[in-house]
């Protein structure tokens, strides 16, 4: 039987109080994960299909290559702990090549997405025991009790640990460090630095999934919180970030306007933008150092041909 532990107190007060306060700042920002509501998961989906977005199609290249050697880092009999789980997809193909997995736990913000993603996972794997927490792996949250303690291994792909800046990121790897205890093992996917060209086409396609999966965010507002947004009056826009190593996205005001949430008014200059999302591109030589400081060797590192794209294995510094 499936359990849903919702972990994320007074989900709605706190995406009140991030929107408030990311449009009350100079600049105006949103927090990323606030994009990932049921609608966002879905079109989240539908950009991983896009022949622009290189990340997905490249990490699934390199778990299908290496899947073995990957369950071989596991372990016999782990505990799957996946952040942000989604749709899941790439983790079939993980959890295929596991040797007598006890336990998956897909953990999401995203409640109903969760619940559907644990059902497929159920159905697709019906000896493995799935446990969904419905959680925002940014903040800090305790895994139910249920879930054994030994053999946990952390499967955290699609570059989402880009997606943290650098104190988002520490405490994410501090924290996972503290669920998976002193013989922890991770294995997370780390787009790497590339062709600026290559990357601007991946968070701005043609048929403009990703404009519209931006600017969910502000349909979600409108609908959780009673904002007034009018969408056609902002344009998607990514941009690179030479000093954050990162592919910024933004919302850009098309004009001069405001906008009401919670009876708060909020005015936009003509070009003025919220900054929704960063996605940081690592060399492997940063992303290890980072990873050492929180508590974490580099075991191994499987990657593409080209280089795009990286999956680390790493293991607890007991």
């Amino acid at each position: 039987m499936l359990e849903a532990v919702d972990v994320q107190i007074r989900q709605r007060d706190t995406f009140l109080h991030d929107v408030l306060t990311g449009l009350s700042g100079q600049p105006k920002s949103l927090p990323s994960r606030w994009l990932y509501d049921d609608r966002g998961c879905e079109l989240f989906e539908d950009i991983t299909a896009l022949e622009e977005y290189y990340p997905t199609r490249t990490e699934t290249a390199i778990l299908r290559s290496h899947a073995a050697d990957m369950a071989a880092f596991c372990g016999a009999g782990p505990v799957l702990l996946e952040y942000g789980a989604g749709a899941a997809v790439k983790t079939e193909i993980l959890m295929a090549a596991l040797e007598a997995p006890k336990l998956y736990v897909p953990i999401d913000i995203a409640a109903d997405f969760l619940t559907l993603t644990a059902r497929r996972f159920s159905a697709r794997f019906p000896g493995v025991a799935v446990r969904p927490v419905a959680a925002d792996f940014t903040h800090d949250f305790d895994l139910p009790s249920g879930v054994p303690t030994e053999g946990r291994v952390v499967f955290f792909p699609g570059s989402t640990i880009g997606n943290l800046d650098e104190p988002e990121t520490a405490a994410f790897l501090s924290r996972i460090r503290r669920h998976t205890g002193s013989a922890g093992k991770a294995l997370i996917g780390v787009d790497l630095k590339k062709d600026l060209d290559l990357l601007h086409a991946a968070y701005d396609d043609r048929e403009g999934v990703t404009a519209a999966f931006n600017l969910n965010i502000l349909a979600r507002i409108n609908r959780e919180l009673g904002g007034n947004f009018t969408l056609d009056a902002y344009a998607h826009q990514a941009r690179w970030n030479e000093k954050a190593s990162a592919v910024e996205m933004h919302l850009v005001s098309r004009q001069e306007q405001e906008a009401k949430v919670a009876g708060r008014t909020f005015h936009f200059a003509p070009g003025e933008t919220i900054h929704t999302e960063s996605s940081r591109k690592y060399e492997p030589a940063v992303f290890s150092q980072i990873a050492r400081r929180h508590g974490w060797r580099v075991e191994t590192v499987w990657t593409d041909p080209a280089r795009l794209f990286a999956v680390f294995g790493l293991r607890s510094i007991a």
